[in-house]
């Protein structure tokens, strides 16, 4: 046996780890840059850990002397715990295991020690000095005179990086597409600022990369020393990486060329970061004499789902030509829901989940953030335990949902000027600075209303508007919040104030009235706007805690971009209409014959299709907002790839269509009444079998079932028809 299959078959023995033909000619290429284009599910980290460990055992390599680069602080960790399993007698003098700002880090700590330059990281400071974010919040207010919305500092911070990360000069900045007010002169402004005293700069996380991409352009002791430290170079996840970090990894290999880099093409989803997929399908250009190998067998998922995705992502012209399988059988056929309303999503899929015995193995995927709010508030009234990748709870401090709290504050007091300075710019007052001033000098005790119709330079308009908006909040008092709501949308015009707004600002109108339906659904049920602003509290500091959640037997919410390298046996992908996912901008983009931003939105629909291991449901609906809207075009897409319009092909899976599906099949003995339903009666729930009716207190009834009992929201149960009479003897 010869030493190649000879280490194969120790680590097989030692650790159960049996390789493909083309992972193993991954492990064996040792000279020269190799791209490995490792499919969904190929088995790229178990290659990769291979690859390090025979250069280590078989080749006599120092582990030192390998560097390998990944994408997040989470990879990284991976996989050296991978390397110390599978090569335990190595870990005392491991791989170089780091993420490339790490790297970069290290490049510019040695760079301006050598120049006696001191700096300060700016990013995630807890010392109190100087801080990114409050930095770009203060030059945007001197610059706008208004305070940036957190959806506006998330777009000028994208904007920054994304130059830094494409290494664009001063005269490109304005080819790119921004709508915050005076961008280009905020950027200048902020890095004006960072370089004010030469001696002890402000560095961003960006900066590190730039930094040390110069300084090994600069200074070739610095340069020399790093290539001179490092025989072999390993990257992950490449497709994900931006220019100045391809032109770091580029310089540290130059002079052996020794660059084993692994990526998908079909994975890569981060343009708008910076990532450059261009760079991979111009590998050859770089290096004329690189390997080119493409891991093809998926590991993970059922034929089913392999198969559907593999031609799915066929869409795109701009890629590798590839063709996932697997050896695996098949499942279940993808399905396909569709609602009349997306209200009834979220109905759904707690209705399904509760079905399910391990939460663990079910994974909700969406394109935005905002997604899970009404999903959280299903799951939390419905007690099912949720984990969610990446919490955003920028939600709940936006300013929609500041201005229908502070209307609500406003009819328990018409007397602080604190709360009325928020919001009536949105009331149509038109009010002058010095109308504003004056109402300030006014007596205290005075209804804001009363003391604002004392001015006498106001207008009739001006006049009929105050009383207007003075008497519905008379009618909101004491009123349920979802009524409360709608009288502040229609009779206080908030509407039309929002549309006016988004046409002057360039706000998300979709969002933003996108907002306001999620708030009506947690009000609806609520007897009280107290009840309404607790409840939106919790749910805010519910999401804060779910990432306890994380290794406990809960269900996974996470947007697309962040479900990759993730794996579940059941994933369902929500909200998948047209404006979501692809995005307005992607549509008109490509209508305008820029295929790009689509092609990556089809990528992003393909990562979110190859998490799942056995089950894929894919949701959508007619309605949003009272408003038609189209099901994705992906959707449309999958349906055909599954069965064709024309004819189904007997080889072809077929899928389970459940269009305009009801959210429950009607069951004729259901409870439906809560005066049908008393303490001490014997009944079935749908899911958790029969028991007894312990007790029913508000909005909660009490069950004693044969192994558990459950506390379940009585609204919900009735509404779902999940509860029946039963004739059996009662469960003690």
């Amino acid at each position: 046996m010869n030493t190649e299959e000879s280490f194969f078959n120790r680590k097989k023995q030692q650790h159960g780890v049996q390789l493909n033909n083309v992972q193993k000619k991954a492990v064996l290429h040792t000279r020269g840059p190799l791209l490995l284009l490792a499919s969904p599910g190929s088995g790229k980290t178990t290659t990769t850990i291979m690859r390090i460990g025979y250069l280590i055992e078989e080749v006599g390599v120092e582990p030192s002397r390998i560097k390998a680069v990944t994408f997040s602080r989470a990879s990284a960790a991976d996989m050296k715990e991978r390397f110390a399993r599978f090569f335990p007698e190595h870990t005392t003098t491991s791989v170089d295991f780091s993420t490339i700002h790490s790297l970069a880090f290290q490049v510019v700590r040695d760079y301006f020690y050598k120049q006696k330059v001191s700096y300060h990281l700016i990013e995630g400071s807890l010392d109190g000095g100087p801080n990114k974010k409050l930095l770009l919040r203060k030059i945007y207010k001197a610059m706008n005179d208004e305070i940036i919305t957190e959806e506006q500092l998330e777009e000028l911070t994208t904007y920054i990086s994304f130059i830094k990360n494409k290494l664009l000069p001063r005269n490109e900045w304005k080819n790119i597409d921004c709508d915050i007010p005076f961008v280009e002169a905020i950027f200048e402004e902020y890095e004006k600022i960072k370089n004010t005293d030469p001696s002890n700069l402000l560095l961003d996380y960006d900066d590190m990369l730039t930094i040390a991409n110069d300084a090994f352009n600069k200074d070739k002791l610095i340069l020399q020393k790093y290539q001179k430290r490092y025989d072999y170079v390993l990257t992950d996840e490449s497709q994900d990486t931006s220019l100045v970090q391809h032109e770091i990894i580029e310089k540290l290999a130059k002079p052996h060329h020794n660059l084993f880099v692994v990526a998908d093409d079909d994975q890569s989803i981060y343009s708008w970061r910076g990532a450059e997929p261009t760079y991979l399908l111009d590998f050859k250009k770089i290096y004329p004499n690189a390997i080119i190998l493409k891991m093809e067998q998926n590991y993970r998922s059922s034929k089913d789902i392999v198969d559907v995705a593999n031609r799915f992502i066929k869409r795109n012209k701009n890629r590798y030509n590839k063709n996932m399988f697997t050896e695996n059988q098949s499942h279940r056929p993808i399905e396909i829901t569709q609602f009349e309303d997306y209200r009834n999503q979220a109905k759904y899929l707690v209705q399904e989940i509760h079905l399910v015995e391990n939460k663990k193995d079910v994974a909700v995927l969406y394109r935005n953030n905002s997604s899970s709010i009404m999903l959280i508030n299903e799951l939390d009234r419905n007690q099912i335990p949720f984990y969610i990748k990446d919490s955003d709870n920028r939600f709940f401090s936006h300013w929609v949902v500041k201005d229908i709290l502070n209307f609500m504050r406003m009819t328990f007091t018409d007397k602080r000027v604190d709360i009325f300075q928020q919001i009536y710019t949105k009331c149509g007052f038109y009010l002058s600075r010095e109308q504003l001033f004056e109402l300030t000098k006014k007596k205290p005790a005075e209804s804001i209303f009363d003391r604002l119709l004392q001015n006498k330079g106001l207008k009739d308009y001006q006049v009929k508007q105050i009383q207007a908006c003075q008497k519905t909040l008379q009618e909101m008092q004491g009123a349920k919040p979802l009524k409360a709501i709608k009288l502040i949308r229609n009779q206080l015009s908030y509407d039309k104030t929002l549309k006016d707004m988004s046409k002057k600002l360039g706000f998300n109108t979709d969002y933003i009235f996108s907002v306001l339906q999620t708030l009506e659904e947690i009000a609806d049920s609520l007897d009280t706007m107290e009840q309404f602003a607790e409840r939106l509290n919790h749910l805010e500091d519910l999401m804060k805690v779910s990432k306890f959640n994380k290794n406990k037997d809960a269900i996974t919410l996470s947007t697309f971009h962040s479900s990759k390298g993730l794996e579940f046996k059941k994933v369902y992908m929500i909200d998948l209409i047209e404006g979501v996912i692809p995005s307005h901008d992607e549509i008109n983009k490509y209508k305008d014959g820029e295929r790009d931003l689509m092609e990556e939105a089809v990528r992003l629909f393909y990562v979110g299709m190859t998490r799942a291991e056995q089950e894929l449901e894919l949701l959508t609906y007619k309605k949003q907002n009272g408003k038609e809207v189209a099901q994705s075009r992906f959707v449309a897409n999958v349906k055909n790839i599954i069965s064709p319009p024309e004819k189904v092909q007997p080889s072809e899976p077929k899928t389970k269509l459940k269009a305009e599906k009801a959210i429950v099949p009607y069951n004729p003995d259901a409870i439906r009444k809560t005066e049908d339903i008393q303490e001490g009666m014997t009944i079935k729930h749908r899911v958790f079998g029969q028991g007894t009716v312990v007790s029913i207190a508000g909005e909660k009834i009490e069950i004693q079932f044969q192994k558990v009992r459950k506390s379940l929201l009585l609204e919900t149960c009735l509404e779902m028809g999940l509860l029946e009479p039963a004739n059996e003897v009662s469960v003690n």
